[in-house]
């Protein structure tokens, strides 16, 4: 049974940059989509950044273009979140998933998910 565990998070203060890794195991997730969402302490989860299983499409949130960028390494079976210009709106857990369908900002045709890591943005 795969696993995604995420890693990198914790407190920033404003304007800073964190890196979030995503590591798979238990199968081979180089076939799959992977996303990267956020939830935000009493809200949604929402769609951050996502990109396809052969790296030839990215796609990103509002928020996130032109700050964040999504990469994957499918030799190492992970995938990363470059978070540059942290706001404090960016605080909150961020999860990544695995799914079929790259760029999907819906959260239920993910398959597969992580327990998340929590990013904190001080002002």
């Amino acid at each position: 049974q795969g696993q995604l565990v995420e890693s990198g998070g914790r407190l920033v203060q404003a304007g800073g940059s964190l890196r979030l890794s995503c590591e798979g195991s238990g199968r081979d997730f180089s076939t799959y989509a992977m996303t990267w969402f956020r939830q935000a302490p009493g809200k949604e989860r929402e769609f951050v950044a996502g990109i396809s299983w052969n790296r030839a499409n990215t796609h990103y949130a509002h928020s996130a273009e032109g700050r964040f960028d999504i990469s994957r390494d499918n030799a190492k079976n992970t995938v990363y979140l470059q978070m540059n210009s942290l706001q404090p709106q960016d605080t909150g857990t961020y999860y990544c998933a695995a799914g079929v369908v790259s760029g999907s900002p819906t959260p239920r045709d993910y398959e597969y998910w992580g327990q998340g890591t929590q990013v904190a943005v001080s002002s």
